[in-house]
């Protein structure tokens, strides 16, 4: 009789730890080597290591695929771009991740690929851009706009036309959303976010359940070197055993919140997707009255990251590089822990002002 399958919660406690044996340690050390015994399978530091081996395997565990692990999302990111050929198209959401739509901006700059950049709540246009494609990169929700895209329906499009098709599953995480149960190729992960959880480990991942792009996928990491440090697999690891606990709280606090803040007079707009720990607001007063608002309070911390314990927040349009149809005075929320009554008293001090 087959086992059941382990829950994810289960998963994030349990995968990846040394065999349970008498007076062995319950968790994988930090192993300090650039340099391995000729003769087996790692030989140099560049290759592979136990501590990575044991985050790859609970994050692969969590999404239901092989994982590498990478110095950080973007180099992840770059790693999948690497699969597209010499003057090939790739297909995203025209309101991804910034650092993703700089770096196709980048390669189209140079002559690498194209880039088509699409609305991606417009099912119907994102399928008939991926005729030609070669890559359709997806994220759902969407940074920092928080739209939903039908990724059975686009994934289809896109492998009737030969692409492959990946998805960034930063802020859904994969206790919200498992994409490679719908049939995707590829999942990326900023690991430096909700997987690791405390502002204090750069890294990356791509997970997938086909073995030779894993290969291939390998082989460019070891070529380019893109590996993360020793320690930063290890508080990754660390921060991954408590995420299912984390982003149950963050996501209560952030039902919450949002409930307050669409009651609140200072704001014209809150875009949360249902589930996880982002939110999105959009202050009535512009650009100006978004940026006082994260100078104002004193739980809630300015900073462009997320996914920690903590509670931060920032106006996206204050980098340049933002898609111009992101609004100015919109405000992208990362919800942490803290008791929400506390956040909430914070954040209302601040948006009182503004009225």
């Amino acid at each position: 009789m087959p086992e059941k399958p382990l829950r994810p919660a289960t998963i994030a406690v349990t995968a990846g730890r040394p065999k349970a044996e008498p007076d062995a340690p319950l968790n994988v050390p930090i192993t300090m080597a650039s340099t391995y015994v000729a003769g087996g399978d790692t030989e140099y530091g560049r290759y592979g290591n136990p501590t990575w081996t044991a985050f790859e395997e609970a994050l692969g565990g969590l999404e239901g695929g092989r994982c590498l692990s990478f110095a950080s999302g973007l180099a992840a990111v770059a790693t999948v771009f690497d699969l597209v050929g010499q003057g090939q198209t790739v297909v995203a959401p025209r309101h991804s991740y910034n650092g993703t739509i700089m770096q196709l901006a980048d390669l189209e700059s140079r002559g690498r690929i194209t880039a088509r950049l699409v609305d991606v709540t417009d099912t119907d246009a994102f399928v008939a851009a991926c005729e030609d494609a070669s890559l359709v990169w997806l994220e759902s929700p969407t940074n920092p706009a928080l739209e939903i895209a039908d990724i059975p329906t686009i994934r289809a499009a896109a492998h009737e036309a030969g692409a492959y098709v990946a998805v960034d599953n930063t802020f859904a995480t994969p206790l919200a959303q498992r994409p490679l149960e719908m049939d995707v190729d590829l999942v990326v992960h900023s690991a430096t976010k909700y997987i690791a959880g405390h502002s204090d480990a750069l890294m990356g991942a791509i997970i997938t359940r086909d073995d030779e792009l894993f290969g291939v996928l390998k082989n460019r990491r070891d070529l380019i070197g893109a590996v993360p440090g020793t320690l930063e697999a290890y508080l990754a690891l660390r921060g991954l055993r408590t995420m299912h606990l984390r982003v149950e709280r963050a996501e209560v606090n952030a039902k919450e919140l949002v409930r307050r803040l669409e009651e609140h007079p200072a704001i014209d707009e809150v875009r949360y997707p249902g589930f996880g720990g982002i939110v999105a607001i959009v202050l009535g007063q512009g650009a100006m009255a978004a940026d006082l608002l994260t100078r104002k309070t004193s739980l809630w911390v300015h900073c462009t990251s997320l996914g920690g314990v903590e509670s931060t927040f920032e106006r996206r349009r204050r980098w340049n590089s933002e898609a111009s149809s992101i609004p100015d005075a919109l405000v992208r929320m990362s919800v942490g822990i803290e008791d929400v009554d506390d956040l909430w008293d914070d954040l209302r001090t601040a948006l009182d002002d503004l009225v």
